[in-house]
């Protein structure tokens, strides 16, 4: 597995990470919960990521890790859901974190992120003051932001974030040449969410109401194929290793599918007059294709 510096963070994570979502349903047992998560760090990632927002997963990631803290990279997210404060405000920040730190089970968290928030959120909210205090405080070690179009430009321009999380893939390349360059230039760590565009492939018709509908139109007027090369290893390949990526996030709830993740991953970028085509056939027919929130 490639290992990358995490921008100027001090920190290094795996060139693919593990999306906890699914770790979080109620619909999945607790001893599958353990079994997957222990076998992600057996496999050598080293990047774990996780929300506030997604049910059981940091409760799970706290009870089932918390052992093997030091083998892996802890990444959240925060800024909604606590009680007593109200959402996007410097009180729900600091309780929040307080409350990760102990649902997590750990004395310090790697990678906080502000979840999502709009950019008037950040100006005037007090959040990112927040955020700064605990990663000074020691409870943070990065202070970061997740989020997409102008609000991800904006955060990156405050100078005040340590890294960023936003999707990259297939149908999501606008921010590589503008989010991902600018966080590049300033040393930022990049995550990069939706890597395998919610697996569009998966629907020979339109996939209406699915999650990856947008992706799916996206593709048809690119006229993506993936030659030769499977379809998910394709989607893995482009974005591990897109310029200023540091990380990619897969989530799965499926040992067999996490396997195979990682067996596309080791295989490296893809050859340059593939990633070229793909580059060209997104600049030919982006209409206006913004980031996916």
């Amino acid at each position: 597995m490639d290992v990358r510096e995490f921008g100027s963070t001090g920190l290094n994570v795996s060139a693919l990470g593990f999306g906890a979502g699914h770790i979080g349903s109620p619909e999945m047992g607790e001893a599958d919960a353990e079994r997957l998560l222990n076998q992600v760090l057996d496999s050598g990632i080293t990047l774990v990521d996780t929300a506030k927002g997604y049910g059981l997963s940091e409760e799970r990631i706290g009870r089932h890790l918390s052992r093997r803290r030091d083998e892996f990279v802890l990444s959240t997210k925060c800024g909604y859901s606590i009680p007593g404060e109200e959402d996007w405000t410097y009180g729900c920040i600091k309780k929040g974190i307080n409350l990760a730190l102990e649902t997590l089970q750990t004395d310090r968290i790697d990678i906080m992120h502000l979840h999502s928030c709009e950019r008037g959120v950040l100006e005037n909210n007090g959040v990112i003051d927040a955020l700064c205090e605990a990663q000074d405080e020691g409870k943070i070690v990065s202070a970061a932001y997740s989020g997409e179009n102008e609000n991800l430009d904006y955060a990156i321009a405050t100078g005040r974030f340590s890294s960023i999380q936003c999707s990259v893939n297939l149908c999501e390349q606008r921010g590589i040449d503008r989010a991902l360059a600018a966080a590049s230039e300033r040393g930022m760590g990049v995550i990069a969410k939706r890597p395998l565009a919610n697996a569009f492939w998966r629907f020979r018709d339109v996939p209406t109401g699915e999650y990856c509908e947008e992706y799916w139109h996206r593709a048809k007027a690119m006229g993506l194929a993936p030659g030769d090369i499977e379809w998910a290893e394709y989607a893995i390949r482009f974005a591990a290793f897109a310029p200023g990526v540091s990380s990619i996030i897969v989530g799965t709830s499926n040992i067999d599918h996490l396997t195979h993740n990682i067996a596309a991953a080791e295989k490296w970028a893809l050859p340059d007059a593939i990633v070229t085509d793909t580059r060209e056939r997104f600049s030919a027919h982006d209409n206006g294709w913004t980031g996916q929130v």
